[in-house]
């Protein structure tokens, strides 16, 4: 890697663009991630979310804009992007016959590490999973097989992780298990770029919040730093503080369009 990767932030976006046929998806998104911090991008269904997650990850082309990844650059070092980034996306891939453990050292040995063993038990453990790594995986709940997908991306220690929806279709015990394994991601100095369309999940993880609508950003900053952009009457007449949630309806409210 060279010097200027090593200052570049994790990932920086400018002016992504993307179309499938006539439905433009992305119309000039733009954003920067600083390395070891989770960034959310919030939105509807059908506001571009996984476009972005894909064109990031290599698996699609933007029509448009450019995109460093750790220092790489998208279009013209896009196998170093990939050596760079690990990918989780909405259902986790896990083979449901082999025990927790077996998913763990298959992956290791896929990706030519030494000493899988190793590495697959001390996975177990960080992601609490060791009294359940000799059980298949079919016997796991919903937040255990979603821990087990995120241990299985990090297996390489990539710098960059994609989450796309990794809560979907959880319940709520489960959803908090996943929760407090991407706080320990963040904390131990991998960069997280979390796609949900889940209020409370953006708020409680995020260290900073995009808002993408008709793709496009029409928001970024910090929790506290969007609370700012709801009128101060409307702060000022409210016992609470405004969630993310009011933030949200607020900014969509304001920028409404075409609909797709």
């Amino acid at each position: 890697m060279t010097a200027e990767a090593t200052v570049a932030p994790a990932l920086h976006v400018e002016a992504l663009e993307k179309s499938f046929k006539e439905l433009r998806v992305l119309r000039g998104v733009d954003f920067d991630v600083e390395r070891g911090t989770v960034f959310a991008l919030l939105g509807a269904n059908g506001a571009g979310k996984t476009t972005v997650v894909r064109i990031l990850s290599t698996l699609v082309k933007a029509d448009a804009g450019t995109a460093t990844v750790a220092g790489f650059d998208l279009s013209t070092d896009p196998a170093h992007v990939r050596e760079a980034i690990s990918l989780t996306g909405q259902f986790a891939a896990v083979d449901e016959i082999l025990t927790g453990r077996e998913n763990l050292v298959l992956m290791a040995r896929l990706r030519h590490q030494k000493d899988a063993d190793r590495i697959a038990d001390g996975l177990l453990s960080r992601f609490q999973l060791t009294d359940a790594a000799r059980r298949r995986v079919s016997t796991y709940s919903g937040g255990m097989r979603r821990r087990l997908d995120i241990a299985m991306s990090l297996i390489g220690s990539p710098p960059v992780i994609f989450l796309d929806e990794p809560t979907t279709g959880l319940d709520p015990q489960s959803r908090l298990e996943v929760w407090r394994s991407i706080t320990e991601l963040a904390h131990q100095g991998t960069t997280v770029l979390l796609t949900t369309q889940y209020l409370d999940e953006a708020e409680q993880l995020a260290d900073r919040i995009a808002i993408l609508h008709e793709g496009r950003i029409i928001a970024n900053g910090t929790l506290a730093e969007l609370k700012l952009l709801l009128p101060p009457a409307t702060v000022e007449y409210v016992e609470k503080q405004p969630t993310l949630e009011d933030v949200f309806l607020a900014i969509i409210g304001t920028n409404t369009g075409e609909q797709r």
